[in-house]
């Protein structure tokens, strides 16, 4: 498969249902073999953080920090800079090989040639 595929997930545990489906289609998309790029924004950026995604839950659901892990490693996870700043998060809050952007790496990103981009 050719392209890339970036989510912005903009929720977390207060919409259970649509922040799971932005991390499925992600895993999903990555064990595909398609280039992920998920970005942690609003709530969402919570997951960004060691064990926030374990405490999600959601029933008949694989558990979010699997799904995260898959694309932790295959993919690419950014934490958006405003997000975590209101939120006290630092890089070194996060989890390994979670990487701190703003919007215009955002645009960069889906601006590029052969993207597809969804927002959750």
């Amino acid at each position: 498969m050719a392209g890339k595929l970036v989510i912005k997930v903009t929720c977390g545990a207060e919409d259970p249902e649509r922040c799971n489906q932005a991390f499925t289609v992600a895993s999903a998309a990555v064990v595909s073999g398609v280039d992920v790029s998920l970005w942690l924004t609003g709530e969402a950026a919570w997951f960004a953080v060691p064990g926030k995604a374990e405490e999600f839950s959601l029933d008949l659901a694989t558990p979010l920090a699997d799904l995260l892990s898959a694309v932790r490693e295959a993919g690419q996870v950014t934490l958006c800079t405003q997000c975590a700043d209101r939120r006290s998060i630092t890089p070194d809050d996060t989890l390994p090989g979670i990487r701190v952007a703003g919007a215009p790496v955002f645009v960069e990103e889906v601006l590029g040639e052969s993207v597809q981009a969804l927002v959750y």
